[in-house]
């Protein structure tokens, strides 16, 4: 039986909307946009024109809108705390692109809200429910690396404004390498070997000014408000230590994007900025081997966490990207900060459940059953 599609509004017309507005009319059946806006209007009516059915609005006549059940939030980090806040007052569900907010007092306030008023809250990134994060999420599952004893992660480069047209958000409030590709890399982990209980983290800004080469800003400079340089170590509550590293002040290096280790093998982890492999493992006593993806959604998928909330809006269940993990997720990230700042470990106030990991068998329209 056919199930009734979710209709969808996007708010926020950047360089993110083209694969989001691809993804959800022609990758998820059960997904419907129907309208897109941006508080520049010719962005809007330039994303709307490319798919029928799509028509440009502003911001309050989206939310206004009775048809619309979910809000895509791909707005910029400064403003996701307020537009998700108006999505669930309208009695809307929405889907934040990363960080859930900038401030940890923004995020409680957004799912309080949520909860209060019956609608969903969830969030970018939705790679682990990828091919590759979701094979290993299997292997760990089943058991084939043994108890996870620890975890590495690393996100090192040399920023932005070198090919970025507008880099100079990346270094304020919001930005930093950690605000920025910390959250692939923490959901990530979380997803796989389940929430953080205590970190710690030392954190730096490197260069207090950046001058930008990327045109059409080329020469200009950019003063730095936020660490560039941040290294934190996570205890799980499963027992595993995780080491993270995330840096705009690397040339270059030689290091893994994710590994586990557990007490039987290894295992090599994905880019989690992706949705593919490769995957590998390392049994004790062995070699690495490459090991084949197990689940679909291997390419660019980015909309399959809005498909999985339209689903379960439709089925009543959990839904895998959601508000909770993304608000523990944020709230790790800010420990980092403060456990530099003051020197000293802090203790973890959220937590969230581990998803539930996707079934082998997807149909096309995000449809992953339980």
């Amino acid at each position: 039986m056919a199930v009734r599609k979710v209709k969808v509004g996007v708010i926020g017309c950047g360089n993110i909307c083209a694969i989001y507005l691809k993804n959800m009319q022609g990758l998820f059946e059960i997904l419907d946009v129907v309208a897109c806006a941006d508080l520049v209007m010719e962005k809007a009516e330039a994303a709307a024109a490319e798919y029928e059915g799509v028509r440009a609005v502003t911001a309050d006549k989206l939310l206004a809108d009775d048809e619309i059940e979910i809000v895509v939030n791909l707005t910029i980090p400064a403003a996701h705390a307020e537009v998700a806040l108006a999505a669930v007052e309208a009695g809307k569900s929405v889907y934040n692109e990363k960080p859930l907010a900038l401030e940890r007092k923004e995020g409680r306030r957004l799912l309080q809200t949520a909860s209060a008023n019956g609608v969903l809250v969830g969030g970018a990134p939705d790679t682990f429910l990828g091919g590759g994060l979701q094979t290993c999420r299997e292997i760990i599952d089943d058991g084939q690396i043994g108890d996870p004893v620890a975890a590495t992660a690393f996100m090192t480069c040399h920023g932005h404004e070198s090919w970025h047209p507008a880099p100079g958000f990346y270094y304020k409030p919001g930005g930093g390498p950690m605000f920025d590709m910390g959250p692939y890399y923490l959901t990530a982990l979380v997803s796989l070997i389940g929430p953080a209980e205590r970190v710690t983290g030392s954190a730096r800004i490197t260069l207090p000014q950046r001058t930008i080469t990327s045109k059409p800003l080329a020469g200009e400079i950019i003063d730095v408000e936020v660490p560039t340089h941040v290294a934190g170590v996570m205890d799980f509550q499963c027992g595993a230590i995780g080491t993270i590293i995330t840096s705009f002040d690397v040339w270059g290096a030689h290091l893994p994007f994710i590994e586990i280790y557990g007490t039987e093998g290894s295992l090599s982890v994905p880019d989690p900025n992706t949705f593919g492999g490769p995957v590998r493992v390392m049994k004790a006593g062995g070699d690495w081997r490459d090991v084949a993806l197990t689940h679909g959604y291997a390419e660019n998928s980015r909309g399959l966490g809005v498909a999985d909330m339209a689903c379960a809006l439709r089925s009543g269940r959990p839904h895998r990207a959601c508000g909770e993990m993304c608000y523990h997720v944020l709230d790790i990230m800010h420990a980092f900060h403060d456990a530099s700042d003051a020197g000293r470990h802090v203790s973890l106030e959220s937590t969230c459940k581990r998803p539930a990991p996707l079934p082998h068998v997807e149909t096309q329209g995000g449809h992953h059953g339980g």
